[in-house]
């Protein structure tokens, strides 16, 4: 084959490539959208989200299948329905599609208060991921997770440490939790702690869950410094179970969606960073 073939092959692969990313990205934002939708409103109908995407009602059936499967939504004759709160906010497949780019300008704001030679502690939180992604640029560290896929994404980075905080593996939140997870986190004490929750106000955070409010108590009690990462669709928000006040946080990082009047709040209570977006 010469040159000019190699090179005209390259590019079609290349395009058809870039093709392949753009279809997918957008179906993700699409279910994105849909999953938003029904949660919000309880139920919906595949007529009616077709309307909502602009697309055929076979590709929203597709999109069902696929949100169905995926724990998100349950599906009925003619439309879908959500799963109970406690069951949708928790489901690590969501979490991980929901609010992607604000999570990843919340982290590299957090990136600046994560110094080499640091050793830090990491939840189970699609934000705390977020940030693990940055990692690699600032290393040597520490880290220290629960959550199986921060633990994937870091067990290969150079100069890294890795502690594997085991338990009782949870499908639904893809982390390990349970009493030997708690007392793992309870031997341990580091620089710095990085979680997410829920819920909160300009008072108080949350979660729905009392089994994950056990384990994020611990990692604050474990840290030096404690560090609060939220996006704005998560305030101000409430949920069953009080995590902690703001106050015992010594910094929140939020994105620039956050209203201005919470945000001088909020920052009446502990120091607030906010992210552009």
């Amino acid at each position: 084959m010469t040159d000019s073939k190699e090179a005209n092959v390259r590019k079609i692969l290349e395009e058809d490539t870039g093709r392949r990313h753009q279809t997918a990205r957008q179906r993700n934002l699409r279910q994105q959208r849909i999953a938003d939708y029904v949660v919000k409103k309880g139920s919906a109908s595949a007529a009616e989200l077709a309307e909502l995407t602009g697309v055929s009602v076979m590709t929203v059936h597709r999109d069902l299948d696929e949100l169905a499967r995926r724990g998100l939504l349950r599906k009925f004759r003619g439309g879908v329905s959500a799963q109970p709160s406690t069951v949708f906010e928790s489901n690590a497949e969501y979490r991980l599609n929901a609010h992607v780019e604000t999570k990843s300008a919340i982290a590299r704001l957090a990136l600046n208060y994560v110094e080499p030679g640091m050793s830090i502690l990491l939840d189970d939180s699609t934000s705390a991921l977020a940030l693990a992604k940055l990692l690699g640029e600032v290393t040597p560290l520490t880290v220290a997770t629960n959550y199986l896929r921060t633990i994937e994404l870091l067990k290969d980075i150079d100069d890294l440490r890795l502690i594997c905080i085991g338990g009782d593996y949870s499908p639904t939140h893809d982390s390990f939790l349970g009493m030997p997870c708690l007392e793992t986190v309870e031997r341990i004490t580091v620089d710095a702690t990085f979680v997410s929750t829920s819920a909160m106000n300009a008072e108080m955070t949350f979660h729905q869950e009392p089994e994950i409010v056990m384990v994020k108590r611990a990692m604050l009690a474990s840290a030096q410094n404690r560090m609060l990462l939220m996006d704005s669709s998560k305030m101000p928000r409430t949920a069953l179970h009080r995590l902690a006040p703001l106050t015992d946080f010594d910094r929140l990082i939020v994105d620039s969606g956050v209203p201005e009047t919470l945000v001088e709040e909020m920052r009446s209570r502990t120091h607030v960073d906010v992210a552009n977006i």
